[in-house]
């Protein structure tokens, strides 16, 4: 048996929650790592995972062999770096997770300059504005806006993710335009919402002005947890809504959304990229954020 090897798929188990896609991380058929994991119980003689039809879970001696092996595994690929060029070229396949209009609008546009600095990295950028469970789903890294709400993860601050509230002049020519945030709870005004999809409740309006802030829920008939789908229903007409700066731009500039409460502020959102802490000496990972953090600090709609 490669107790290393061993180790390594152990990890990736316990990370995963899964036997089936520790398998698909390694490219190995899933009863080999059933085998490693079976010899390495063997070799120390404890019971390290409990196993039935549906779920694994990490036993009470396995959860503390885990974090004693995953600090030797970090350990080992630090060397290994050290010693070789990844630094210099990072290399292999990375799993990077980021948000539509952020995927659209900003990461997507710039991956030409990515990968001519990096041409060995291969990348699977999945785009959604669906959370994701980087452990679970074998992700390395995200980069998301908001509170953060998992505290053992790294984050990284890239920028502030600037809004403002908009509406179509189709709907101010319909509905007129609201004087103060308090009017669009009235029943001349419907709003465009923008609901959680981790709670599925809308988040509020927020304004703000003169050390005063207030959260304005309004009154919607649409409600939407996609970040190009809100944006097409506030073109569409639909409604006011507050929008990310960096999307709303363009629309702006052509006269397709015209600005509204312009008196009022709406705070920013933080940006962070997020990673788990087991991974943070990764060549490839530490190339991405670091690429991320400079293409972030260009994009004036955003940078911190």
């Amino acid at each position: 048996m490669d107790r290393i090897q061993a180790m390594q798929v152990f990890a990736r188990v316990v990370e995963t929650g899964s036997f089936t896609r520790a398998a698909e991380s390694f490219d190995l058929p899933k009863g080999s790592v059933t085998k490693l994991v079976q010899q390495l119980e063997e070799r120390l003689k404890v019971r390290l995972l409990n196993r039935t039809t549906r779920r694994v879970t990490v036993t009470a001696d396995g959860a503390a062999y885990y974090e004693r092996t995953s600090r030797l595994l970090n350990d080992l690929d630090d060397i290994e770096a050290s010693m070789s060029n990844a630094q210099a070229n990072p290399s292999g396949r990375l799993r990077v997770d980021v948000g539509t209009s952020v995927a659209r609008l900003i990461v997507i546009p710039a991956l030409p300059g990515f990968f001519q600095r990096y041409p060995d990295i291969q990348l699977d950028l999945g785009v959604s504005d669906r959370p994701v469970d980087l452990i679970g789903d074998n992700v390395d890294c995200v980069i998301r806006g908001g509170e953060l709400l998992e505290q053992s993860l790294v984050a990284r601050r890239v920028g502030n993710m600037r809004l403002v509230t908009v509406a179509s002049p189709e709907y101010l020519r319909r509905s007129g335009m609201p004087a103060t945030p308090q009017d669009l709870e009235n029943g001349q005004h419907t709003t465009v919402n923008y609901f959680s999809t981790r709670t599925g409740r809308p988040y509020p309006h927020v304004f703000e002005r003169d050390g005063q802030s207030m959260e304005i829920w309004g009154r919607y008939r649409l409600s939407l947890n996609e970040a190009n789908a809100h944006m097409a229903a506030v073109l569409a007409g639909m409604g006011v809504s507050q929008v990310a700066l960096f999307g709303a731009a363009s629309h702006l500039e052509r006269g397709e959304l015209v600005p509204v409460l312009p008196d009022w502020d709406r705070p920013a959102i933080p940006l962070h990229v997020v990673y788990p802490p087991n991974r943070h000496l990764s060549a490839k990972v530490r190339a991405f954020v670091e690429w991320a953090v400079e293409l972030f600090a260009r994009s004036e709609h955003v940078r911190g």
